[in-house]
């Protein structure tokens, strides 16, 4: 499975990141490049990557799952969704077979929450 590394994807939480061995019955897959910071599972693939841009304010209903933010964006195949009040940030794409999506959130918890806080939280 192709996918590319985030830029903030030096920061030691990426480079440690524990990704889950499964998400939702999901199997792990390799990535190429194998890199710590990104991870995929399925097929079709969900895949996670650590270290993205954090996104600041917005309009769009940041949802809290076990206790994390996370922003979800529609896509044509599925849903992005980024960690909300983390920087860098953490992207979970979630192809719409495994809808509804955020269900498949709580997995990357304990990722998302080693990243460091930049102050904001969902409202």
């Amino acid at each position: 499975m192709a996918v590319s590394v985030p830029g903030g994807a030096d920061v030691p939480a990426c480079a440690d990141a524990s990704w889950p061995g499964m998400v939702s019955g999901l199997e792990r897959r390799d990535t190429d490049p194998a890199d710590p910071a990104v991870a995929a599972w399925g097929d079709p693939a969900v895949v996670a990557r650590c270290g993205v841009a954090a996104i600041g304010p917005s309009e769009t209903e940041c949802i809290d799952v076990d206790g994390q933010g996370w922003v979800p964006e529609p896509l044509s195949d599925g849903t992005r969704f980024v960690s909300f009040g983390r920087d860098p940030a953490l992207e979970v794409l979630v192809p719409s077979d495994y809808d509804p999506a955020p269900l498949l959130l709580p997995a990357f918890t304990e990722v998302a929450g080693a990243l460091p806080r930049n102050g904001l939280d969902c409202r």
